[in-house]
Protein backbone atom coordinates (compact mmCIF):
# COMPACT_ATOMS: atom_id res chain seq x y z
CA UNK A 1 0.00 0.00 0.00
CA UNK A 2 1.27 3.46 -0.84
CA UNK A 3 1.87 5.74 2.10
CA UNK A 4 -0.05 8.93 1.55
CA UNK A 5 0.73 12.37 2.81
CA UNK A 6 -1.81 14.09 5.02
CA UNK A 7 -3.02 17.40 3.65
CA UNK A 8 -3.36 20.06 6.40
CA UNK A 9 -6.71 21.78 7.00
CA UNK A 10 -5.03 24.86 8.53
CA UNK A 11 -7.47 25.10 11.42
CA UNK A 12 -10.60 24.82 9.28
CA UNK A 13 -13.31 22.23 9.78
CA UNK A 14 -13.85 19.51 7.22
CA UNK A 15 -17.11 21.17 6.20
CA UNK A 16 -15.42 24.56 5.68
CA UNK A 17 -12.73 23.02 3.47
CA UNK A 18 -15.33 21.03 1.52
CA UNK A 19 -17.44 24.13 0.88
CA UNK A 20 -14.38 26.12 -0.15
CA UNK A 21 -13.18 23.50 -2.60
CA UNK A 22 -16.46 22.09 -3.88
CA UNK A 23 -15.44 18.59 -2.80
CA UNK A 24 -17.44 16.28 -0.55
CA UNK A 25 -16.79 16.14 3.19
CA UNK A 26 -15.91 12.44 2.79
CA UNK A 27 -13.17 13.32 0.30
CA UNK A 28 -11.76 16.05 2.54
CA UNK A 29 -11.84 13.74 5.55
CA UNK A 30 -9.99 11.06 3.60
CA UNK A 31 -7.37 13.52 2.35
CA UNK A 32 -6.78 15.18 5.72
CA UNK A 33 -6.92 12.23 8.10
CA UNK A 34 -3.83 10.54 9.45
CA UNK A 35 -2.71 7.36 7.72
CA UNK A 36 -3.63 4.09 9.39
CA UNK A 37 0.00 3.52 10.34
CA UNK A 38 0.26 6.95 11.96
CA UNK A 39 -3.06 6.50 13.76
CA UNK A 40 -2.04 3.11 15.14
CA UNK A 41 1.35 4.45 16.22
CA UNK A 42 -0.36 7.28 18.13
CA UNK A 43 -2.77 4.81 19.75
CA UNK A 44 0.15 2.63 20.85
CA UNK A 45 1.89 5.67 22.33
CA UNK A 46 -1.28 6.48 24.30
CA UNK A 47 -1.56 2.91 25.57
CA UNK A 48 2.09 2.88 26.60
CA UNK A 49 1.68 6.18 28.45
CA UNK A 50 -1.39 4.87 30.30
CA UNK A 51 0.45 1.65 31.15
CA UNK A 52 3.43 3.59 32.55
CA UNK A 53 1.22 5.81 34.69
CA UNK A 54 -0.85 2.87 35.96
CA UNK A 55 2.39 1.11 36.92
CA UNK A 56 3.24 4.19 39.01
CA UNK A 57 -0.06 3.74 40.85
CA UNK A 58 -2.04 6.62 39.38
CA UNK A 59 -5.82 6.32 39.27
CA UNK A 60 -7.83 6.34 36.05
CA UNK A 61 -9.02 9.90 36.74
CA UNK A 62 -5.52 11.10 37.61
CA UNK A 63 -4.18 9.66 34.35
CA UNK A 64 -7.01 11.29 32.39
CA UNK A 65 -6.27 14.65 33.99
CA UNK A 66 -2.52 14.35 33.48
CA UNK A 67 -2.69 13.21 29.84
CA UNK A 68 -5.78 15.03 28.60
CA UNK A 69 -7.33 11.73 27.48
CA UNK A 70 -10.96 11.09 28.41
CA UNK A 71 -11.70 8.97 31.47
CA UNK A 72 -13.38 6.44 29.16
CA UNK A 73 -10.30 6.15 26.96
CA UNK A 74 -7.99 5.67 29.95
CA UNK A 75 -10.39 3.13 31.46
CA UNK A 76 -10.54 1.16 28.20
CA UNK A 77 -6.75 1.17 27.81
CA UNK A 78 -6.24 0.14 31.44
CA UNK A 79 -8.80 -2.65 31.08
CA UNK A 80 -7.08 -3.92 27.90
CA UNK A 81 -3.68 -3.78 29.60
CA UNK A 82 -4.91 -5.68 32.67
CA UNK A 83 -6.62 -8.31 30.50
CA UNK A 84 -3.43 -8.97 28.56
CA UNK A 85 -1.32 -9.28 31.72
Amino acid sequence: MTKRTRIPRNGKTIREVAEGTGLSTATIERWTSASREDYLAQANEKRTRVQELRAKGLSIRAIATKTGYSVGTVHRYAKDIEASA
